[in-house]
């Protein structure tokens, strides 16, 4: 008789629970949730003239007298199956600031508009990824660094080769600049938004205060890692009136205008990172590739596609720093670990960077260590200014109301409710892993199904 393995062990105790249909009924709807958490407690929902009860719910009658939520786990090489609903809130969030909808008024899509694509500087040459025969660094000369190592290649490396954003030279590259850039990159978003009304007003003809009582710009950002570990941002700008998505700006502001202010402001962009005597001065700007599009206004031919830039950004959001080889997918408690990461020496050497940095008293308030996962970048993946849409926690809250059954709603004006709620764990045994990976690899099947079923209707003019 073949001996079971502890998962199939645990998938047989699973099964034979007489709670196991509603043990399967609460994965299913967090989706197959990878890592979900567990909460006891109850809530009651009273009538307020009354003392009615109206609605009472305790977790002693589930499963293992618990509640199964959601990780809420952006990162898909943690919980995959939050990270796509993650990715879809993100593309609601982003169309909605450019088409309309979720509370923005649908005239958006014809306030100008750009997809901005900031990048970090140089802080040493790196492997290139190449295409069409092109090589990756080619040099007449065959001259050596002071380290012995060539300036150049002449290799070609394609998007899977390991060298790729490695450094040529180790010695050369410049750990701590790439560190502090990341630690200030939202400084310098804020610098260069600032920056942007500056030059937009010059290049109108307005002073500054005129134009910021005429005009707000509005955006949403992601940040992505490249090949060589560094930070770049994308993000959609948008111009609208004083107040708002709701107000259109003055005809004298154009995409063209804000086209040239959005390369100037981002020029001008200069800050200093804190006084090192060990490391000296550093000072900080973006990097000399930037690319501004206007996007595509509704039913025109020229710029990019609103729906494209949505779910490109949404792409994004789901990656953390260790999707792209670049840092951790959780916080590192001592720099022994930093030997355990799954990462590039080039990575691991800016993960010691961190380390070493975080150290140092002038460095302290940029709490380096506590962000050595993400190699110093401290901030959040996707932001945005308040008024460019709706909010993920709107998306959640309609997510919720149209999952709720109509004959429970409450009018929540007229209810008192009490919850008592405290945590008791998370994640799943070996057996409950398995039923949660099919589950969830059942619903994104579908969803699949559904999409393809929905072009080809689209298709024939359904």
């Amino acid at each position: 008789m073949r001996h079971l393995s502890d998962t199939d062990r645990d998938i047989l105790l699973l099964a034979q629970d007489p709670q196991f249909p509603r043990w399967l009924e609460q994965i299913t709807a967090i989706g197959g949730c990878a890592h979900p958490i567990h909460l006891q407690g109850s809530t009651t929902t009273r009538d307020a003239g009354t003392g009615e009860i109206l609605h009472h719910y305790d977790t002693r009658n589930e499963p293992g007298e618990r509640l199964l939520v959601r990780c809420r786990n952006r990162r898909a090489t943690v919980c995959a199956p939050c990270s796509r609903l993650h990715a879809g809130d993100t593309f609601h969030l982003v169309r909605a600031g450019l088409l309309g909808g979720k509370n923005v008024p649908t005239d958006v899509r014809d306030h100008p508009r750009l997809f901005v694509t900031l990048t970090a500087p140089s802080f040493g040459p790196v492997h290139r990824t190449t295409t069409d025969d092109e090589r990756c660094r080619p040099r007449r000369s065959a001259d050596r660094c002071e380290h012995g190592r060539p300036r150049g290649c002449s290799a070609m490396h394609d998007a899977t080769d390991p060298l790729a954003g490695q450094p040529l030279c180790p010695d050369c590259y410049d750990y701590p600049a790439h560190v502090l850039w990341h630690a200030h990159a939202g400084r310098l978003w804020k610098a260069f938004t600032d920056n942007l009304y500056n030059h937009l007003a010059a290049r109108t003809g307005h002073t500054r205060t005129g134009l910021r009582r005429a005009i707000r710009i509005s955006y949403a950002k992601v940040a992505e890692y490249q090949k060589r570990a560094a930070v770049h941002v994308h993000a959609v700008v948008r111009l609208d009136g004083a107040n708002g998505p709701g107000e259109p700006p003055p005809t004298w502001a154009s995409a063209e205008d804000l086209t040239a202010a959005v390369q100037t402001a981002a020029e001008a962009v200069h800050l200093r990172a804190p006084y090192s005597r060990a490391l000296g001065e550093h000072q900080l700007r973006w990097g000399s590739q930037l690319d501004a599009r206007p996007l595509r206004a509704f039913g025109g031919h020229e710029g990019l596609a609103d729906e494209a830039v949505a779910a490109y950004v949404a792409k994004y959001v789901t990656k953390g720093a260790n999707d792209t080889g670049a840092g951790a997918d959780h916080r590192l408690s001592s720099r022994a670990e930093i030997d355990a990461v799954p990462a590039t020496p080039h990575v691991r050497a800016l993960l010691r960077t961190c380390w070493r940095l975080g150290g140092l008293s002038e460095f302290e308030p940029l709490r380096l260590r506590a962000w050595a996962h993400t190699l110093g970048y401290r901030g959040h993946i996707l932001t945005k200014s308040r008024a460019y849409s709706t909010t993920y926690g709107a998306l959640r809250e309609e997510r919720a109301e149209y999952r709720r059954d109509g004959s429970q709603a409450i009018d929540n004006a007229a209810v008192v409710t009490n919850s008592n709620w405290r945590y008791v764990g998370s994640g799943h045994t070996l057996g409950a892993a398995e039923f949660a990976a099919g589950i969830a690899e059942d619903i994104a099947r579908s969803r699949d199904l559904a999409r393809e079923a929905m072009a080809n209707d689209c298709e024939a003019g359904v």
